[in-house]
Order: C-alpha cells, then sequence, then structure tokens
C-alpha cells in the first residue's frame, strides 16, 4: 500500500505538480513505517534500473525537500521520512560522482537531522518537567501519609490506654464507644466501598409463612461497625415482592433505600433469587471495581461458594444470619459474621411468657430497633 503511495508521489513531482493536497489526504499514512517502506521503493528502484537511478534519486530529493516543509501531520514522522528520502538518495548521488549535489544532500540532512533534534530535546524536557511535578506530588502524599499514620497510632494508643485503665479498675468496657473511636481512625474522606445483598426469603424464614422478628436499621448499623466499611453504595434485596405477606417490610425497604429486587419463582423452584443474587454480586465484582466490601445478609450455606469466589477477587465479606440457623461453612468462609438473635428461641420464649402486657408471635418489625 505504501508503495503505490509513493510511487504516486514521486510520479506527480515528476510531472512538476503539487502533491500538497496528496499529502494531506494521506497524512495519517505519513509514519516510521513510510520511513521504511521509502528505503525499500528505493534500494529496489535504484537495483532493478541502475541507468535511471540517480534520475529517481533526485525526485526523492524533492520529495524529501517538500515532506521536510509539511506541517501538517506528525512533525516528528515527517523529519524521519525525510532523512530516510535524503539518506537513500546519497546511495546514488555519490560524491565521486556528482559532489556538489552529494554537498547539497548533505547539507539538507544536518538541517532535519537538527529539527529533530530540536524536537527530541522538547519531548525530553516535558518528560523531565513532568518527572519533577510528579516527585513533588509523591513527596507530597508521602508526607501526608506519614502524618495520617502517625495521628492513627496516637489515637490506637489512647484507646489501649482507656480499655487498660478500664480493665485496672475493673469497670465494665463500654465497647460502643471503643467502635466509634476506632471509625474516626478512617480515612477522612471515605469512599462508596460496601455493597449489602439481601436474601429475604432467608431472614423471614420461608414465603409461605414469613417472620418480622428482625430489624433491618439493626442490621445495616451493625455492618457499618466494622472499621472496614466505609459508605455504602448500593442495597439490594431479592424477593418476590408481588408476595402481599412482604407489605409489612416495605416502608423499611423504602426508608433505608434498599433497592427491592423483583423475583419470581420458575417451575416452583425456591432458588431463583439465590441465583440473582449471585449473578449480580459477580456483575458488581467487574463493573464496580471500587466495591471492595461484600455484606451478605442471609445463612443459607449455598452462598459460601459466592463468599470463596469474592476473595478469588480480593474482596471482603460480611455475613449476616439468624444464631442456630446460620450454615457454618458460611459462616466460616466469610471474614467477619454479624449473628441475628435466633427468631425461633424469641417465639418461644414469648409464647412461654403468660403475662398479658407480652406482644403476640408476630413481632412488629420496629420491635428490636
Amino acid at each position: 500500500m505504501h508503495h503505490d503511495l509513493i510511487l504516486h508521489f514521486l510520479t506527480l513531482i515528476s510531472q512538476n505538480q503539487d502533491i500538497y493536497p496528496l499529502l494531506m489526504e494521506h497524512r495519517e499514512k505519513l509514519d516510521h513505517n513510510f520511513a521504511s517502506e521509502l528505503r525499500k521503493f528505493a534500494r529496489l528502484k535504484f537495483a532493478n534500473q541502475p541507468g535511471r537511478a540517480v534520475s529517481i534519486a533526485r525526485v526523492i530529493v524533492r520529495f524529501s525537500n517538500l515532506i521536510e516543509k509539511f506541517e501538517q501531520g506528525n512533525s516528528a514522522s515527517n523529519l524521519e521520512i525525510a532523512i530516510a528520502g535524503y539518506e537513500s538518495a546519497l546511495t546514488a548521488i555519490t560524491w565521486e560522482t556528482f559532489p556538489q549535489g552529494w554537498a547539497s544532500i548533505q547539507q539538507a540532512l544536518v538541517s532535519v537531522y537538527q529539527q529533530r533534534q530540536n524536537i527530541l530535546s522538547a519531548k525530553v524536557e516535558k518528560l523531565e518537567d513532568n518527572t519533577v511535578q510528579h516527585q513533588n506530588q509523591i513527596n507530597y502524599l508521602t508526607e501526608q501519609f506519614q502524618q495520617e499514620k502517625q495521628q492513627n497510632s496516637n489515637l490506637k494508643a489512647q484507646l489501649l490506654e482507656v480499655i487498660q485503665s478500664q480493665e485496672d479498675s475493673g469497670t465494665e468496657i463500654d465497647v460502643q464507644a471503643i467502635v466509634s473511636a476506632i471509625q474516626e481512625i478512617k480515612s477522612p474522606s471515605p469512599s462508596f466501598n460496601t455493597v449489602i445483598l439481601y436474601d429475604i426469603e432467608n431472614l423471614t424464614l420461608g414465603g409461605r409463612n414469613p417472620q418480622f422478628n428482625f430489624s433491618l436499621q439493626d442490621i445495616i448499623e451493625k455492618i457499618k461497625r466494622y472499621n472496614l466499611v466505609n459508605k455504602i453504595a448500593g442495597q439490594y434485596a431479592y424477593a418476590d415482592w408481588s408476595n402481599t405477606k412482604l407489605r409489612k417490610i416495605r416502608q423499611d425497604i423504602q426508608q433505608f433505600g434498599i433497592e427491592p429486587m423483583q423475583i419470581f419463582g420458575f417451575n416452583g423452584q425456591t432458588n431463583a433469587a439465590d441465583i440473582q443474587l449471585v449473578i449480580d454480586a459477580m456483575e458488581l465484582v467487574h463493573s464496580k471495581p471500587s466495591l471492595e466490601v461484600f455484606a451478605i445478609v442471609s445463612g443459607d450455606g449455598g452462598f459460601s461458594c459466592l463468599a470463596k469466589k469474592l476473595h478469588e477477587y480480593g474482596k471482603v465479606v460480611i455475613g449476616c444470619g439468624y444464631e442456630n440457623q446460620t450454615n457454618k461453612v458460611l459462616a466460616a468462609v466469610c471474614d467477619y459474621f454479624v449473628r441475628l438473635p435466633d427468631p425461633v428461641q424469641q417465639n418461644r420464649s414469648l409464647a412461654n411468657n403468660s403475662t398479658a402486657t407480652v406482644e403476640p408471635p408476630q413481632l412488629r418489625n420496629d420491635r428490636y430497633r
């Protein structure tokens, strides 16, 4: 392709025609590959037509003069093509046969080399400036990191002193105060790094007779207590929301910004929501790499495979399920696990309590807030 274009250029020049429109049309092709092809073209023509080698070389010199002055396209590539043309012409126009022509080409080469040197010098200077700027930025960030690291160390030391003093005095340690203090050690600009995925069927202990002995607010707060959780980027609750029995938690779903994910059972199967939850989790891994923490609100052992796969992608997994009703494998593979009060035991305790003020077994969702 370059061979035909080179021949077209040289033909127009030999006919004293203007090649500027053709240069403009093909300026994207004027690159280092074009320069290499020009050298090959010249060697081939000089070898096959030795009697016309000098005349062809002179046309190539004129082409080099034009491309040297061509201001469009890539300047460095244009100069590289001009150098290729001048140096190729010198193999046919020698000092012994045409000393004046040879000297003129040498002067042209010196000029082109100087122009290319100026371009390279400007690039080097720009790179040096960028390097200095980057180094200054690195120094600033390093200094800031050291300051924050020292501040974190001081805060942790203060926490240890508080804990030690309370243990020595025999007083009860205020865990919530310590948790709040640890949260202050986080980055001053926390990122949205956490997503919470709710298996509603597991949380309500089945779809036929759902139980609501839980507080979504309590679950969210317990997950947010972990120091590695910054801000919650999204919450998704998987269920067949056309089930009228789930109306009791729809208001809470909206209040806490949880997005209800509508799942219909297929052919009586009950794991459609679990499958969709797993698919969405893996899609989030690839579409939102800023997510670092995946909280799975379910005690279903099937999610242990999801937790292991999330670990392969470097994600932290927080599990959340009922005490005595959570699969042991799931609890073991999660990095952290939030255990909720066992609703079965709670219902039994309520059934055994005969006082008139006791609430019925079907507790309201805000009972445990």
